[in-house]
């Protein structure tokens, strides 16, 4: 079972559930949720492998979006839900798999294809910060720095870290061992006829005009958007703007 942040009361709104990207957590979408809990029941979970959550052999978009479906079991349907990354690939393949547990459903950043890169090189620098040496995460920030970690990926990072047991709250083993299947898409058949927003940082480049006949392919009633002077961590790139986007598509 995954476990799991809830901000607000429910509401005649449906429940929404934040699923976030490689190498974070539910902490990492803690504002923007507290915001949209206005109106609304908002979940955040942690992913498999990651935060407190189950730490598992695999790490797949299929065992992930089965993971959300349990979680969905556990609130009740219909929720809208907004996947970001890694969370946005695998709420894809819960869409596709099992549309009757969505209502409505926003891709932030993130389209239903495989990439060419890979983030191990950034396994590789979290495993090189000396542990014994922090006492704040300032401390780990810096030495992921001092290898070419840029400011704003040091920070996320660092929200991954316990510094008072001395460890990454990120199986990393698993993740680095089942990279080519978080790079990648698998094959998935079906439609998710419902509203789905595709949402992308405008200085992004992973979704491109090429990925748009796939994603109205599966998507057919998708729309697609783009935060000003964002890139692929847009919604800590534009926080306000990002959650104003979700909220207008999400009451429209």
């Amino acid at each position: 079972m995954l476990k799991f942040t809830e901000f607000g009361e429910t509401t005649a709104a449906p429940p929404l559930i934040i699923a976030h990207g490689l190498y974070g957590s539910g902490r990492n979408w803690g504002v923007i949720a507290k915001r949209l809990s206005d109106t609304r029941r908002v979940i955040t979970p942690d992913m498999r492998n990651h935060g407190a959550s189950l730490r598992a052999s695999t790490q797949t978009y299929g065992d992930m979006a089965q993971d959300l479906a349990e979680l969905i079991a556990r609130i009740g349907t219909p929720v809208d839900l907004c996947g970001h990354s890694m969370g946005g690939k695998a709420a894809m393949v819960l869409a596709l798999n099992h549309p009757e547990l969505l209502r409505r459903l926003i891709i932030a950043d993130i389209a239903p294809v495989p990439y060419g890169h890979t983030q191990s090189p950034h396994i590789a620098a979290m495993r090189a910060v000396d542990l014994d040496t922090v006492t704040r995460r300032s401390d780990a920030a810096e030495q992921l720095g001092a290898q070419g970690v840029e400011p704003a990926l040091q920070s996320f990072f660092t929200q991954s870290l316990d510094v008072t047991a001395k460890e990454w709250r990120l199986n990393l083993d698993v993740l680095e061992a089942e990279m080519p299947h978080i790079i990648g898409f698998p094959e998935v058949s079906g439609q998710f006829e419902n509203p789905t927003l595709f949402l992308t940082g405008a200085q992004s480049d992973y979704v491109l005009p090429e990925h748009r006949p796939l994603i109205k392919s599966l998507f057919p009633a998708a729309r697609f958007a783009k935060l000003r002077d964002a890139g692929h961590w847009l919604h800590a790139d534009r926080p306000r703007e990002f959650e104003g986007a979700v909220r207008a598509y999400l009451e429209a």
